[in-house]
């Protein structure tokens, strides 16, 4: 009976929504068909999981990206973006490629972390094809490694609110 009695009496408890100081890049045209709404389908294409750690705390109950209107979907089908981590290895350039063609257009490709971006302390390994950028095109990057959950709702909230 307690439980119940301190939830209502705390009411909602999370971060304060990040503020974007930075300058705005511009976003590539399909990100005006996604005002509002932003339906993610997230990829792991041979990271450490240290970026899905810090997506999945963006996405947690502190930060709670899905006050902003962003959700995670478990179809590429039903995605607006995809978001991409880590390398990509040479095992899963084949079902990128099969993601991103699954994705109904207009769509968003997100690199997320520099793992991503450039392969970062990946590149040159035996097991790797390339960034996201060499398999697929990638509209947007997010950088850091792992970026923070802030970094990761502010670049969300730019496609959501431009």
């Amino acid at each position: 009976m307690r439980l119940p009695r301190k939830i209502i009496r705390t009411g909602r408890v999370t971060e304060p929504a990040p503020v974007d100081a930075g300058p705005r890049p511009a976003l590539p045209p399909a990100a005006d068909r996604l005002r509002g709404s932003l339906q993610i389908r997230q990829v792991d294409a041979g990271s450490c999981n240290g970026c899905e750690a810090e997506f999945a705390a963006a996405f947690g109950p502190v930060y709670d990206a899905e006050r902003f209107g962003v959700r995670l979907v478990a179809s590429p089908r039903h995605a607006d973006a995809l978001v991409v981590t880590g390398p990509v290895t040479k095992n899963m350039a084949g079902p990128l490629v099969n993601t991103f063609e699954a994705t109904p257009g207009p769509k968003l490709v997100i690199a997320l972390g520099d793992c991503a971006r450039d392969c970062g302390v990946f590149a040159g390994g035996y097991g790797v094809a390339g960034s996201v950028a060499d398999i697929v095109p990638v509209d947007i990057e997010i950088p850091g490694c792992p970026p923070t959950p802030e970094a990761i709702i502010v670049a969300l909230r730019r496609i959501v609110d431009p």
